[in-house]
């Protein structure tokens, strides 16, 4: 049987057009069993069985308490998370979350075409991508450098678009360890159509692999 993932798709801010075809794509990739849910209840059931907790483009304030307590003992205990695009704009008040994912969004241009440029080849999600990775994304910018805290895999290069606000050194992926358990991020995804980008589900497979503790051959 395959690994199982459950994907968290609940909205309470801004709500990604995108988000259908996030999920068919991580069904696509045929390398887990995914379960796809906006109910806040399914982080307050054990998740011990799953491989890893995929955020994808969440918003706003979306678990419960005992979501929060289920989530962070997961992740403390062993278990992968990973965060797609608008992850980074969920649960602004709950502190520790911010922690595990390494920083929270801020602001971004607008959806353009920019260059990303692969800092780090020596991981699943970027061992195949080009050394500059041409995309068309928003660019998030942070709210603070997560740099120093995670394991920068991608930056943006901010002279190939308009409107960055990062400066220099702008991360754009990354992934780290937290307590037992491992997060990976990355800022892309806006927009449907790069769901369907062979660069990208592979990016996609590979964080999520690593994430939940599956290599990849």
């Amino acid at each position: 049987m395959a690994p199982r993932l459950l994907v968290h798709t609940r909205t309470t801010d801004y709500r990604h057009d995108s988000i259908p075809a996030g999920v068919a794509a991580l069904r696509a990739l045929g390398a887990f069993e995914v379960h796809a849910t906006e109910d806040p209840a399914a982080l307050e059931r054990p998740l011990d069985g799953y491989a890893a907790v995929v955020f994808l483009s969440t918003s706003g304030d979306i678990l419960t308490p005992a979501g929060r307590e289920r989530l962070a003992a997961y992740v403390e205990s062993g278990g992968g998370f990973v965060g797609v695009h608008a992850a980074a704009c969920t649960e602004y008040g709950w502190p520790y979350y911010g922690e595990l994912l390494g920083t929270w969004f801020d602001r971004h241009p607008r959806h353009q075409p920019g260059r990303a440029v692969v800092e780090d080849h020596d991981h699943p999600a970027t061992r195949h991508l080009p050394a500059v990775w041409e995309f068309t994304d928003e660019w998030y910018d942070f709210r603070t450098n997560p740099r120093g805290t995670v394991r920068v895999l991608v930056t943006a290069d901010e002279s190939s678009y308009e409107g960055g606000g990062m400066g220099e050194d702008h991360p754009l992926v990354w992934c780290r360890d937290h307590g037992r358990g491992r997060v990976f991020y990355t800022a892309l995804g806006h927009a449907a159509e790069a769901y369907d980008d062979p660069a990208f589900r592979a990016h996609l497979l590979g964080g999520i692999s690593w994430a939940a503790g599956r290599p990849l051959p």
